[in-house]
């Protein structure tokens, strides 16, 4: 395209953010919001090894039962191998099969409040990636201007009539 084409060619038109975009944008910064402050603890969950080593002991067990499947939480205590950390209730991430009030597991603390770690590493970091992704989507889909639609003229004073 020739300068003097650019110049003579229709302007692109676009409209501005529309309410419900902002609306998705600001669903996409709490999705963000509510990621970020556990990305660390998470991701030190993520590898087999990180966190201070010690001891979870169990004292509640909850579980839920959904069609075909069933979801429980273990609440309890940790305490670290050299005594440092003493945590009286927390709760076990990951799924504890087999592990009844009482009884007790090698787990990790990563630093995440209120939860300490199965020695295996987590897959947590997944969901918090998918939540990361779609609350950057959201921002930017709902931020992005949108082109305005063909029938719209602003006021050029065009008429399909070509009176004259």
């Amino acid at each position: 395209m020739t300068l003097e084409e650019s110049r003579t060619a229709p302007a692109r038109r676009t409209r501005g953010v529309t309410p419900f975009g902002v609306l998705m944008a600001v669903f996409g910064l709490l999705l963000v919001f509510l990621v970020i402050p556990n990305a660390g603890p998470v991701l030190r969950a993520s590898r087999a090894g990180q966190g201070t080593p010690g001891v979870f002991t169990a004292r509640e067990r909850s579980c839920v039962r959904h069609p075909g499947h069933e979801a429980c939480t273990l609440r309890g205590a940790f305490r670290s191998d050299d005594g440092s950390v003493d945590r009286p209730t927390v709760a076990l991430y990951g799924s504890g099969k087999g592990l009844r009030e009482g009884g007790t597991a090698r787990a990790r603390d990563v630093g995440r409040s209120g939860t300490v770690y199965l020695r295996d590493a987590s897959h947590e970091w997944i969901m918090n990636v998918l939540l990361l992704v779609a609350g950057g989507l959201l921002i930017f889909v709902g931020l992005r201007r949108l082109p305005a639609r063909r029938g719209q003229r602003s006021g050029s004073g065009e008429s399909g009539s070509g009176g004259g």
